[in-house]
């Protein structure tokens, strides 16, 4: 396949606001060992995007500074070594950054087939998302039937895709939101809202639940919400951090509180993993998550498209908050 030498991709020109976000002309990538060459049709955006962006994200030598976690696309090169992919496979896949690109390589173990049914941009909108949950709900948190989970931000991409994978694995769930309108779309997927503006989480949490608790908390908000997450969780909870909307200092810890419950606090970045951890997490979604979603179950749900040159756009409409479910770039 002829490929051209350039391509456009969005730049970070400088730490600051959406305007900040820029496209411009780069080389093509090559596929690397182990890699694939994927023809960007769509990717995800995110909030460590918009953390990136902002120049607060850890970003550690060797990290594409290109923004974009998450593609779909045809592969248009293999690198060696890499065997389970050929030139012309649709699929999906975790970047480690340089999604935002009409091209990006990407590891072939963090690459999975689009499945059946889906288009591209519900297919960009699944990687970054589905690894995140299942990497920190199931595998940290230790999500399992018949439990009770809290998720902050439920009606975030991470929010919507936790809400349906707990509906769908038989997990009773609980989320938060800041309107009716957000109440109501997590209702929908089977969870007891608790709006944020007027309602105390905990309290709730410990009313619906006659005192016991949840066993696990995804949460995103950070120091703001330590000490009433910890008082929401059940005997030998499980509470993971993804983010720290609400600070990253959490003040006055009632240590004692975390204590006497046994909790366990915890949390991680993605991006920063390993690519063997990272490969573990794409093996078991495709062998727990990917027959739910070619059944057409808990596909992700899309907020809004813009193209890839208004990818300011699309990360003012995050930092605004009013979105529900994903933000997704149409690549041409």
């Amino acid at each position: 396949m002829t490929l051209p030498q350039t391509m456009t991709l969005i730049e970070i020109t400088q730490p600051g606001g959406p305007e900040v976000l820029q496209p411009r002309q780069a080389a093509v990538p090559t596929a690397g060992s182990g890699e694939v060459l994927i023809r960007v049709r769509a990717a995800g955006v995110n909030r460590p995007d918009v953390i990136q962006r902002a120049g607060k994200y850890p970003m550690k030598p060797g990290m594409n500074p290109i923004p974009g976690l998450e593609v779909a696309g045809e592969v248009v090169a293999v690198g060696a070594g890499v065997s389970e992919f050929n030139v012309g496979d649709k699929v999906c896949a975790l970047t480690n950054g340089g999604g935002y690109a009409q091209y990006c390589a990407v590891p072939a173990s963090q690459t999975l087939p689009i499945p059946e049914g889906l288009d591209w941009e519900h297919a960009a909108a699944i990687p970054e998302t589905f690894f995140t949950v299942w990497a920190n709900l199931f595998e940290m948190g230790g999500a399992r039937k018949g439990q009770r989970a809290l998720i902050h931000g439920g009606t975030s991409g991470i929010g919507t895709t936790a809400l349906m994978l707990c509906r769908e694995f038989g997990i009773v769930a609980f989320a938060t939101a800041g309107s009716e309108e957000k109440s109501a779309v997590i209702r929908e997927l089977g969870a007891e809202a608790i709006n944020y503006r007027d309602q105390d989480f905990a309290q709730v949490i410990a009313e619906k639940t006659a005192g016991r608790g949840v066993d696990v908390i995804l949460d995103i908000m950070g120091g703001s919400y330590l000490n009433s997450n910890v008082a929401a969780l059940a005997l030998e909870g499980r509470l993971v951090m993804l983010g720290f909307l609400g600070g990253a200092i959490a003040k006055d810890v009632d240590l004692l509180a975390i204590m006497a419950k046994r909790a366990i606090v915890t949390g991680s970045l993605l991006r920063s993993r390993t690519r063997e951890e990272k490969a573990e997490i794409a093996r078991q979604l495709r062998e727990h998550v990917w027959p739910v979603l070619a059944a057409g179950r808990c596909l992700p749900m899309i907020d809004k498209v813009y193209t890839l040159d208004e990818a300011s756009l699309a990360h003012a409409q995050m930092e605004a908050g009013n979105h529900i479910g994903k933000i997704v770039l149409r690549v041409k």
